[in-house]
C-alpha cells in the first residue's frame, strides 16, 4: 500500500521551449496530498511567471479533487495576472468539468469610503428610527391579526384551543414561580434594607414600611415581574417559533388549512395574559414578606407591627394598580415575542438575531408602558 501511494504522489515536470513552458501535472492532486500539491502549485508559478507562454498537461493526473482544482486554478489565475498566457490540455472530460465549475476565483472587495463621520452617525441614527416605525407599523399589523383571531375564536368556542392554553400557562406561569418568588423576596428585603438605613438618620425608621408597601404594588413587584417574565417566555416563544418557521412547520400548517395565529400564537398570548396577574400577586407577596423579615432583623418592627403599618400605608387602589398593568405587560410581551419567531428566516444566526431582539424589544416596551401607566395613574389621581 505505501508502493501505490508513492506511485501516486503529486508531482508536476517541466519543459523549457524558447518562450513557452510545458508543466506535466502527474499522482494524485487531491486534499490528501495537500502539503505537495501547494508546493508544486508554488513552483508551476515560479517557473511560469519567467515565460510567455504556459501549458499545463493534465494528461496523467490519476486523481483530482475540488482541491486541488482550486490550487491548479489559483496557480494559472496567478500567471494570467503575472502576463503569462496560461492554458489547460489533456483533461479528462470529468476533469474538465471540475475545472469549468470549481475553478479558483478572486473575490475584490472594495474598502467603503469614508465620509464624515458627523453624516454617519446622523444616516445611522436615520436608519434606526425608520427601523424602529417599520417595527410599529409591523407590530400594529401583527396586533390586527391577533384580535381578529381572537375575535373569531370567541364566537366558535369549539375552534379554541384549551389543551395549548393550560399546557402554556403551566409553562409560564406555574414553572416561573420559584425564580419570580425569589428575585422579588431579595429585592424586596434590599429595598427594606436600604429604606430603614437612610430613613434611620431622620429617626422615621418606621416609614420604610410605607416604602416597601408602595413602591412594590405600584412599580417594582410588575415590573420585575415582566422583566423576567420577556427573558423567560418571551425568548421563548420567539424560539419556539422560529425554529418552526425554519423546520417549514409554519408552512405545513398553512398547507393544511390552519392558520398559525389561532395554533400558535392566540394560545401563548393569552395564557402570558393570564399567568403574569397571577405572578405579579405572587411577586407582590414576596417581596412584602422579605421587607417583614428585614424590618424585623434591622428595626426590630414585628409582623404585626409591620402588617399594621403596612395597612395604614396602602390602599386599595395601590395593590390593584400593578394588577391592572400586568395583563397590558403580558400582551406586548407575547406580541413582541411571537412577531420576532414568525420573522424568522432559514437560518441559527437569524434565530438567535431574532431571540435577542424579542428579549430587548418587550424590556424596553415594558418599561415604556409602565411609565405611560406612570403618568396616567398619576394624572387621575389613583
Amino acid at each position: 500500500m505505501a508502493t501505490d501511494l508513492a506511485n501516486h504522489a503529486a508531482d508536476v515536470s517541466s519543459r523549457r521551449m524558447g518562450d513557452e513552458i510545458g508543466f506535466a501535472l502527474s499522482g494524485d492532486w487531491a486534499l490528501v496530498a495537500s502539503r505537495a500539491v501547494e508546493a508544486h502549485a508554488a513552483t508551476i508559478v515560479a517557473d511560469g511567471r519567467a515565460a510567455r507562454r504556459a501549458v499545463i498537461d493534465l494528461s496523467r493526473v490519476t486523481r483530482l479533487d475540488t482541491a486541488g482544482v482550486w490550487v491548479i486554478g489559483r496557480a494559472i489565475d496567478e500567471l494570467r495576472r503575472a502576463g503569462v498566457e496560461t492554458s489547460v490540455e489533456g483533461a479528462r472530460p470529468e476533469y474538465r468539468i471540475l475545472l469549468d465549475e470549481a475553478h479558483y476565483r478572486r473575490f475584490e472587495t472594495k474598502e467603503r469610503e469614508r465620509g464624515n463621520i458627523v453624516v454617519e452617525m446622523l444616516a445611522d441614527l436615520g436608519r434606526s428610527t425608520v427601523a424602529a416605525f417599520r417595527d410599529a407599523y409591523r407590530g400594529v399589523g401583527f396586533f390586527g391579526e391577533f384580535v381578529s383571531v381572537a375575535g373569531g375564536v370567541a364566537t366558535s368556542v369549539r375552534r379554541f384551543r384549551f389543551t395549548s392554553l393550560v399546557y402554556h400557562i403551566e409553562n409560564f406561569g406555574f414553572r416561573s414561580i420559584p425564580i419570580i418568588a425569589l428575585i422579588n423576596l431579595l429585592v424586596g428585603a434590599i429595598v427594606a434594607q436600604q429604606g430603614i438605613f437612610q430613613l434611620r438618620r431622620f429617626g422615621a425608621a418606621s416609614y420604610a414600611v410605607d416604602l416597601i408597601g408602595i413602591l412594590v404594588l405600584r412599580e417594582l413587584g410588575v415590573l420585575l415581574t415582566s422583566i423576567m417574565i420577556a427573558g423567560r417566555s418571551g425568548s421563548a416563544i420567539t424560539a419556539e417559533l422560529g425554529s418552526m418557521k425554519m423546520r417549514e412547520e409554519i408552512d405545513a400548517l398553512r398547507v393544511m388549512g390552519l392558520s398559525p395565529m389561532e395554533v400558535l400564537v392566540a394560545p401563548r398570548i393569552l395564557a402570558l395574559i393570564v399567568a403574569l396577574p397571577l405572578l405579579t400577586f405572587i411577586a407582590d407577596m414576596s417581596a412584602l414578606f422579605g421587607g417583614l423579615l428585614v424590618s424585623w432583623v434591622y428595626e426590630g418592627i414585628s409582623p404585626i407591627g409591620y402588617l399594621s403599618l403596612l395597612q395604614e400605608a396602602i390602599r386599595r387602589n395601590t395593590f390593584f394598580v400593578g394588577l391592572i398593568k400586568a395583563p397590558f405587560m403580558a400582551l406586548i410581551i407575547g406580541l413582541v415575542g411571537a412577531m420576532e419567531g414568525m420573522a424568522t428566516k432559514g437560518s441559527a444566526e437569524s434565530l438567535g438575531r431574532h431571540v435577542t431582539a424579542s428579549v430587548v424589544k418587550s424590556i424596553f416596551m415594558v418599561i415604556v408602558v409602565d411609565g405611560l401607566f406612570a403618568i396616567f395613574f398619576a394624572s387621575i389621581k389613583y
